[in-house]
């Protein structure tokens, strides 16, 4: 990696790390989001509440790599939040689950929950960043992740460090906010400003760097739709309950929330978006 490769990976896992550990993001994706799976959801109809939608999408993931899981085999999940996927491939699978997230407020939190729910003998949780995964080469037989690849400021180095740790004959899946091909980036800079992210990933990035890899039949489930309903019910919901947000969040960033999501709509409706659910192979040898 370059030392300019670096440094700007090192500034977006600091961001990563600033934004995930402020006490308003946390209540935001909690009282909002339902503190479990905070990523894009696949809604059943537009008025589904947003941790339904969002663990449909989990279950929708999973079902890609169902044959590759179960007692004795590994997984790891790249930037795992509070672990709502962690634990929900731990409880269906019953293998060993390792959730790697650079956010020690949110994984004192997962590791509680683990606890509560009896899966932390299944579930080990690292502070740690992806850009540089804290385990040996073919370790993992699935590398997961969900809406974490944004945040990083070099991608193709976390592409190559997931390969590095999943097993020849092993499965990666994720997902993932990305721009339309030919997006203006001065479209999306205010987007996505709240995130501490500069820009996003493209499809065709994701398909040419798993490619360079040596990844095999990799598969991109386009679900860009979704992103306009998840955008109108995260605003709907905060307009909603803006008065009672501000008991656990301050006013400051409610009104900022109030000024950005609506921003997120906008992008939808202009189509300059995309999401979905990534899943390729990498072969035996």
């Amino acid at each position: 990696m370059s030392n300019e490769s670096t440094q700007s990976a090192a500034t977006a896992a600091e961001a990563a790390r600033r934004y995930y550990d402020t006490d308003d993001v946390d209540a935001f994706y909690d009282a909002v989001w339902g503190g479990e799976d905070i990523h894009t959801g696949i809604y059943a109809h537009e008025h589904e509440p947003v941790a339904k939608a969002s663990r449909r999408t989990v279950e929708k993931a999973a079902d890609k790599v169902a044959d590759r899981l179960g007692p004795g085999r590994t997984v790891l999940d790249l930037g795992s939040g509070y672990g709502g996927p962690t634990r929900y491939l731990a409880e269906r699978f019953r293998g060993q689950v390792v959730a790697l997230n650079i956010s020690e407020s949110q994984n004192e939190r997962h590791r509680r929950t683990n606890a509560e729910h009896g899966l932390d003998n299944l579930i080990q949780v690292v502070t740690g960043s992806f850009q540089d995964i804290p385990f040996p080469d073919a370790h993992f037989d699935v590398v997961w992740s969900q809406e974490a690849f944004c945040h990083s400021g070099d991608r193709a180095t976390l592409l190559r460090e997931a390969t590095r740790v999943l097993k020849p004959g092993g499965d990666l899946v994720f997902t993932d906010i990305m721009a339309v091909e030919d997006a203006p980036a001065e479209a999306l800079r205010p987007v996505v400003a709240r995130l501490e992210v500069t820009a996003l990933a493209t499809p065709s990035f994701y398909r040419e760097q798993l490619r360079e890899l040596g990844f095999q039949d990799v598969e991109f489930d386009d679900r860009s739709e979704q992103l306009l309903t998840h955008y109108v019910r995260l605003t709907e919901e905060t307009r909603r309950r803006a008065a009672e947000l501000q008991d656990v969040i301050s006013p400051a960033y409610v009104k900022s929330l109030l000024e950005n999501l609506p921003l997120w709509v906008d992008a939808c409706r202009n189509d300059h978006l995309r999401w979905g659910v990534f899943h390729a192979h990498r072969p035996e040898s």
